[in-house]
C-alpha cells in the first residue's frame, strides 16, 4: 500500500466551477479507484483545485487489486449440453469467448457449476480474474472522472507540437492542458490524458515560483513542494481561509470597527483566482458616497471582485479590499492600479444616478407600455394595471377582515403604479439586481412616503429562501400582488415549471405568497387571493385556479417536509385545505402529540373506515342522529361518548386549542372498537341504516376537523 498523487496542468479554469471541478475530478477518481479493489474504504481522499490545476491525494492505494473469484452465467443446461450431456457447439463457443480451455471439452464440463434457479438447470463458469495493476485501474479511472467532469462549456484545441503520441492532432477538454503528474509513492505510474505522458513535474506561480519546473519527490510532498517551490497554495479550502483571514486583518488594521462585506459566491470566486492571495486596502474619492450604496458596491463586486468595507453601523466606507495574486515588496503599484480601474465604474454609476433624477418615476410609467413583458400577457405597463387590480382587491378583503384601513388600499395602489418605472432608468438598465432597490431611493426623491418608498423597494421579496419579507403592510400587499399577478398569469396561459426547469421562478413565487400569509398571519386564505386577481386578467388568460392551487399546496408540503415532519403529519393536516396557513404550524403540532398517544393508530384506522363507507353512499350522508333509532347499546354508548367528546372538542376548538381538540378523541377509542365488532351498519331497515350512517357522519366530521386523521393510518 502507498499513495497516491495525480495532478492536471491547465490554462486558468472558469472561477465559477472551480470548487465543483475539484471536488468531481477527487470524487469520481477515488470511486473508480474502489470499484477495482485498488482503494478501499479507509482510504482518504484529499481535493485539490487552483486556477491553472486540478489535483488529487489518495491514501492506502494498492499496487496491484487482489484477484477475485467470477461466477459467469452461461445457459441453461439443455442449451449447453446434448442428451449424451456432451458440450454443445454454443457452449464450447461461450467457453472460449471466456477464455476457458476447451482443447478437452469433457473435462470444461466437468468444471462447470450446475445451479437450479427455479425455473430450469443452468450452467455457470467460475474462474478467477487476476487483479488490474495500479497503472491499468488508474488509466481507466483517470479518463473516466476526465470524462464526468461537470464542466461548463467544452472547448477544443490542437496538442502541442512534438506530440508523441500517435492518433492524436486535437483534444475536447474544459481548458488546454498542458501537464500531468501521476506519482504513487515515489514512483512515476506510466498513465496519460488528453494527449500528455505523466511524469512528476509541473509549473507554479507564473511569477513568483522559485524554481521551475516544479519537480515532486513523493506523492506526499505535493502540497507543501508546491507552496515552497511553485509559491502557489493548492487546497481551494486553505487558500478560501487564508484570504477570509487577510480581509479580517487588513480591516482590522484600518480600525473603527471596519469589517469586509461577507459575500460567499465572491470569496469563492476570488479564490479561484489567485494562486497564493495578497489582501491589499485601496481607496476612493469620498464624492461617490454620494451615490446609493448599493449600486457602488454591486460594481465593486460585480465587475471588479473588489470586497467594499462598511463602517461599524454598516455604511459603506471609500475603501476597499483588493485580493492580488502577486506580493511585491512595493504594492504602490498594484494598488494604484485597482484605484485607476475602479474610478471609472464608480463615475458612471454617479452620472447615472445623478441622470435619473432628473425625471420622476410617476414620468416613466407611461414608458412601460413600451416595454413587452410576455407575448401572451402583454406589455409591463398591462402588467402594472393588473398588479393594481390585485393589490386593491387584497387590500379590501384585509378591510372586511378589520386588518386593514382604506388608506392602505390607496397607498398600495400608488406603489404597485410606481413599482416597476425603475426598470427604465439608466441605472437599472446598467445593474438589473438594483431594480426595486433604486425605485425606492428614486421615490424618497420624489417626496414620497417612506411607506411607499419601502414598499416600491421590497415588493420583490422574499427574492430567495431565507431572504427578508417587505418591511411594511404597503410593500407586503404589493409584493403579494405582483407575485400572484406571475402566478395566476403563467398558469393561465399554460406556462407552468417542468422538472428543474421554472425560467420565472413560479416556485419561489409560490413561497413567497405562503411566507407573507403565515409570517405575518393574514387572514388572507390561498383561494380567496387567487379569486381576487384572477379577474385582473379580464379574459386575457384561462381560469387554473385549481391547478395553481394544488401547486401551492404542493410547494407548502415539500416545505414543510423540509422543515422535519413527517409526510403523514403534513399529508392530514394540508388534506383539509386550512382556510388559513399560519394555523398549519399549531395543526400540525396538535397532529405530532396526538400521534403519540396509545389510541391514535386505532382511531387513525377507524377514521380510514368510516370515511371509505360514507364514500360508498349515493347523495352523501346527513350527519344527524334520531336517539330513538338507537337499538344497539354499542350505538349507543357510541352516540353519548361522541355527546361528550363533542363537547369538550367543540370548546377546544374554539379557542385555538388544536391539541387539547385532538387529544378529546382519545376518549372516543374504546366506544368506535364496541360499535364496529357489533353493530351492522348497513342493516335491513333503511331507517336504521341511515341512522347509523348519520352517527359514522357526524363521528367523521368530528374527528377531522383539525386534519384529516385516516392520513396517519398505515
Amino acid at each position: 500500500m502507498n499513495n497516491l498523487l495525480i495532478e492536471l496542468f491547465v490554462e486558468e479554469l472558469p472561477p465559477k466551477a472551480l470548487n465543483k471541478l475539484g471536488d468531481a475530478f477527487a470524487a469520481v477518481l477515488l470511486a473508480q479507484l474502489k470499484a477495482q479493489g485498488l482503494a478501499s474504504a479507509e482510504s482518504h481522499v484529499t481535493a485539490f483545485a487552483s486556477p491553472r490545476r486540478l489535483a488529487v491525494h489518495i491514501t492506502g492505494v494498492a499496487a496491484q487489486a487482489a484477484d477475485k473469484a467470477v461466477s459467469q452465467k452461461l445457459m441453461p443446461t439443455h442449451v449447453g449440453l446434448d442428451s449424451q450431456g456432451q458440450a454443445t457447439p454454443a457452449l464450447l463457443k461461450k467457453l472460449q469467448a471466456l477464455g476457458a480451455d476447451v482443447q478437452d471439452p469433457q473435462a470444461a464440463v466437468n468444471q462447470l457449476k450446475r445451479v437450479d434457479d427455479g425455473k430450469a438447470q443452468v450452467l455457470f463458469f467460475e474462474s478467477v480474474m487476476t487483479g488490474a495493476t495500479l497503472a491499468e485501474g488508474l488509466q481507466k479511472a483517470l479518463l473516466d472522472s476526465l470524462a464526468k467532469l461537470p464542466i461548463p462549456k467544452v472547448m477544443q484545441y490542437q496538442l502541442e507540437s512534438g506530440c508523441d503520441l500517435p492518433g492524436w492532432s486535437s483534444v475536447s477538454f474544459v481548458r488546454p492542458a498542458h501537464g500531468l503528474v501521476a506519482l504513487y509513492g515515489d514512483q512515476v505510474v506510466p498513465v496519460q490524458a488528453l494527449g500528455l505522458q505523466a511524469g512528476r513535474t509541473t509549473q507554479g506561480h507564473r511569477f513568483e515560483a522559485a524554481v521551475s519546473p516544479v519537480s515532486f519527490a513523493h506523492a506526499d510532498s505535493y502540497a507543501d513542494t508546491l507552496a515552497k517551490d511553485g509559491a502557489v497554495i493548492a487546497s481551494f479550502a486553505q487558500r478560501r481561509a487564508d484570504i477570509e483571514r487577510q480581509l479580517k486583518v487588513a480591516a482590522d488594521k484600518i480600525g473603527g470597527g471596519v469589517r469586509a462585506i461577507h459575500d460567499d459566491a465572491l470569496l469563492d470566486e476570488v479564490t479561484a483566482l489567485v494562486e497564493r492571495p495578497n489582501v491589499l486596502t485601496c481607496a476612493f474619492e469620498a464624492q461617490f458616497l454620494d451615490v446609493p450604496q448599493e449600486c457602488l458596491i454591486l460594481t465593486m463586486k460585480a465587475n471588479q471582485k473588489y470586497f467594499p468595507l462598511l463602517d461599524a453601523a454598516g455604511k459603506l466606507t471609500h475603501q476597499f479590499l483588493v485580493v492580488s495574486n502577486i506580493s511585491p515588496s512595493d504594492t504602490s503599484a498594484v494598488t494604484g492600479g485597482n484605484e485607476r480601474v475602479v474610478r471609472p465604474r464608480l463615475a458612471d454609476a454617479k452620472f447615472f444616478f445623478d441622470q435619473d433624477r432628473k425625471k420622476t418615476l410617476a414620468s416613466r410609467v407611461a414608458g412601460l407600455d413600451k416595454v413587452v413583458y410576455h407575448n401572451k400577457l402583454g406589455t409591463q405597463g398591462e402588467r402594472v394595471l393588473r398588479v393594481r387590480a390585485i393589490a386593491r382587491g387584497i387590500a379590501h378583503l384585509l378591510t372586511q377582515a378589520g386588518a386593514a384601513t382604506p388608506e392602505l388600499s390607496q397607498q398600495a395602489d400608488t406603489a404597485a403604479e410606481l413599482a416597476k418605472a425603475d426598470l427604465l432608468t439608466d441605472m437599472v438598465g446598467e445593474f438589473p439586481e438594483l431594480q426595486g432597490t433604486m425605485g425606492g431611493y428614486y421615490a424618497i426623491h420624489d417626496g414620497l412616503s417612506i411607506e411607499i418608498a419601502q414598499a416600491i423597494e421590497d415588493h420583490y421579496k422574499p427574492r430567495f429562501a431565507g431572504d427578508e419579507l417587505p418591511r411594511n403592510r404597503v410593500g407586503l400587499l404589493v409584493a403579494l400582488a405582483d407575485k400572484l399577478e406571475t402566478l395566476v398569469g403563467m398558469f393561465g396561459i399554460g406556462n407552468l415549471p417542468s422538472g428543474d426547469k421554472d425560467p420565472f421562478a413560479l416556485r419561489r413565487h409560490a413561497l413567497g405568497v405562503i411566507r407573507m400569509l403565515v409570517e405575518q398571519d393574514l387572514p388572507l386564505s390561498l383561494r380567496a387571493l387567487l379569486d381576487v386577481a384572477t379577474p385582473a386578467f379580464q379574459g386575457l388568460i384561462n381560469p387554473a385556479s385549481e391547478a395553481l392551487l394544488d401547486f401551492m399546496f404542493d410547494r407548502l408540503a415539500s416545505s414543510l417536509r423540509e422543515q422535519g415532519y413527517s409526510a403523514q403529519e403534513v399529508d392530514a393536516v394540508l388534506a383539509l385545505r386550512p382556510e388559513r396557513l399560519s394555523e398549519v404550524a399549531r395543526r400540525l403540532a396538535a397532529v405530532r402529540s396526538f400521534s403519540a398517544l396509545p389510541e391514535a393508530p386505532a382511531l387513525a384506522a377507524a377514521n380510514k373506515r368510516v370515511g371509505n363507507i360514507l364514500k360508498k353512499v349515493e347523495g352523501g350522508v346527513q350527519a344527524a342522529i334520531n336517539p330513538a333509532l338507537l337499538h344497539e347499546a354499542a350505538e349507543k354508548a357510541l352516540a353519548d361518548a361522541l355527546k361528550l367528546v363533542a363537547s369538550q372538542a367543540d370548546a377546544a376548538w374554539a379557542a385555538g386549542n388544536y391539541e387539547a381538540n385532538l387529544q378529546a378523541l382519545a376518549a372516543l377509542k374504546a366506544p368506535v372498537d364496541a360499535f364496529f365488532e357489533h353493530v351492522m351498519v348497513n342493516a335491513d331497515d333503511p331507517a336504521l341504516r341511515a341512522n347509523r350512517l348519520g352517527l359514522l357522519a357526524t363521528l367523521h366530521g368530528a374527528m377531522n376537523r383539525v386534519a384529516d386523521l385516516s392520513r396517519l393510518a398505515a
